[in-house]
């Protein structure tokens, strides 16, 4: 993927191994155990778009009130948004899905002039972005919708159809069930039925996670 996220290996330490490691797995990669911390202070890239999010947030303040996270606030596709509210969970996730993913793919060095930008909901409706940028304009419009920080995280993970390249999606819990929103996926799909993806870590507003593979 890019200079961060391959450095938030070397961060979590373990992860080194997975480079190595064939995809050929009994079980998908998405059930392995983890270990949770607090301090996504240590994420600066995640911590900055949240940062940029409320600050721009805040400028609406007089027009969509003071609530963090509203469909007003998602300003270009706010209609399409209020439009999903009070349906079932899947089927918002399964809308937001398909609508973000329309967004052309652009790498953060032709949108940025950097080889690494965690672009916030905004800045990804007025250019666009890459995989964790599709990522995180899926939890902001879910968000806006009330689905809870505890039911969503940005995980970052190895796409082993790729040789190990560094890859983020949007995980969601529905009741006891994991779900993938995924810029590579049309469909959102459950956790458990991907194999090609073996998970590092994953975020959210207030917790990360480490991701160990269970021994088959």
């Amino acid at each position: 993927m890019k200079f961060y996220l391959r450095m938030a290996i070397v961060c979590i330490g373990t992860a080194l191994c997975f480079f190595s490691q064939p995809a050929e797995a009994l079980q998908s990669y998405f059930i392995n155990n983890e270990i949770e911390a607090n301090n996504i202070e240590m994420f600066p890239k995640w911590t900055e778009m949240l940062g940029h999010y409320n600050t721009e947030s805040h400028q609406l303040d007089g027009v969509c009130g003071k609530q963090q996270y509203s469909t007003c606030k998602l300003k270009e596709w706010k209609e399409f948004v209020e439009g999903l509210r009070g349906k079932p969970r899947l089927a918002q996730m399964n809308a937001i899905n398909r609508f973000v993913n329309k967004y052309p793919y652009i790498e953060d060095i032709v949108n940025w002039g950097v080889e690494d930008y965690w672009a916030d909901v905004y800045e990804f409706q007025r250019k666009s972005g890459d995989c964790e940028d599709y990522a995180i304009a899926k939890f902001m419009s879910l968000r806006a919708l009330g689905v809870p920080d505890d039911d969503m995280r940005i995980e970052v993970v190895q796409d082993l159809n790729l040789g190990g390249i560094l890859h983020a999606v949007l995980i969601v819990f529905v009741d006891d069930d994991v779900y993938v929103l995924d810029n590579q996926i049309k469909q959102v799909v459950k956790a458990v039925d991907i194999y090609h993806y073996k998970p590092i870590y994953s975020i959210n507003e207030e917790h990360w996670w480490q991701h160990i593979m269970i021994q088959q």
